[in-house]
């Protein structure tokens, strides 16, 4: 689409600090294959809390929410949802789980996202996978009660017309003119949800197509750290750039930089996050403990020591109870009921 246009693409230009920004994450994803050698089962157990924190995270930008330790047994003991909430959350799982496993054989087409949408909403009685059939809005509820428009998209009409668009521009962009991935990913997205080619849950497929479309290119980091739980702790930041970015979009005249700046900013962080915890758990004395540490301060809600055991599967209990033990005395996780219901809760600075 707007985005993808060859005119479009070829007028961009960039900053030294924006170069810098793509030259240091292809740095970053050149040294992920030596990680993934080294600590298959800590790799294990950050992919586990990943899909957790994604489903948890991706569903409650969109208002969807259930309590923390039913999002984790639906993610790792696979349970049937109880009510509208935990059913969108698992449908968002399965989305996941389809394109971790199955990335290299899911092309960016029409059938693919209609099949992602569909697997959000699989487990509700109404059919996701079909375009709109009526004009939509991005909009913003204030804490008063008050709506703001902050974007009108492609209408329902258009809607066909505009995605098949969106998908032979991208090939185009990615096969013929050569574009750099890392330019062509963004902006196709920032295309997507101008289109808002669903009646709802565009957002939630918006950023499984970005898992998707960044595997494509061996940028892995999605599979251990959760790129939605980036973009929920920076929301202010994803809603902000991308209402910056779509201005003037339906006329060719939109500023991709700010949504695009913002996109590798989160992919960065993403990389360092991984580096940070698997680059010092590989190595030195004391790395299990490191693990339990790491982890924990992922943690999102309260969370038992069942919840740590699942994320780190190569560390035995007693371990984790030491663990627990000294960051409770150092005064980091504050612990919430006692026996086998007890939880611990992380102290925020």
């Amino acid at each position: 689409m707007h985005s993808l246009s060859e005119q479009f693409l070829k007028s961009l230009t960039f900053t030294a600090e924006q170069l810098t920004m793509l030259r240091t994450i292809g740095e970053y994803q050149g040294k992920q294959e030596l990680y993934f050698k080294q600590s298959p089962e800590i790799l294990k157990g950050l992919q586990q809390v990943a899909i957790i924190e994604s489903s948890e995270s991706s569903n409650r930008l969109e208002g969807i929410t259930a309590p923390h330790h039913r999002i984790a047994e639906l993610i790792t003991q696979d349970t049937m949802p109880k009510d509208r909430s935990e059913q969108e959350i698992a449908g968002y799982r399965d989305a996941l789980n389809l394109i971790h496993q199955s990335a290299a054989h899911m092309p960016f087409s029409i059938s693919v996202i209609l099949q992602l949408h569909a697997w959000i909403y699989r487990y509700l009685p109404n059919p996701g996978g079909q375009w709109k059939t009526m004009d939509n809005e991005i909009t913003e509820i204030h804490p008063d009660g008050k709506k703001r428009v902050r974007f009108i998209p492609s209408n329902a009409f258009e809607t066909p017309t505009a995605m098949d668009k969106l998908t032979n521009q991208y090939r185009k962009s990615i096969e013929e003119l050569c574009i750099e991935p890392l330019i062509v990913i963004p902006a196709t997205i920032l295309d997507f949800l101008c289109i808002h080619p669903f009646r709802d849950g565009n957002g939630r497929t918006a950023r499984l197509l970005t898992l998707l479309l960044l595997y494509h290119f061996d940028y892995q980091v999605g599979r251990y750290i959760s790129l939605e739980r980036i973009f929920e702790e920076s929301k202010e930041s994803y809603y902000e750039t991308l209402e910056k970015s779509s201005h003037g979009w339906h006329q060719g005249k939109h500023n991709l930089m700010p949504w695009m700046t913002y996109f590798w900013g989160v992919l960065l962080r993403a990389y360092k996050e991984f580096e940070g915890r698997v680059g010092t758990l590989t190595t030195g004395k004391g790395s299990k403990a490191q693990h339990i540490t790491l982890t924990i301060e992922n943690m999102i809600g309260p969370f038992s020591i069942s919840d740590v055991e699942r994320a780190c599967p190569s560390v035995s209990r007693d371990t984790i109870r030491l663990v627990l033990r000294q960051l409770r005395d150092e005064g980091a996780i504050i612990p919430q009921g006692k026996g086998r219901n007890a939880k611990w809760i992380r102290k925020l600075i």
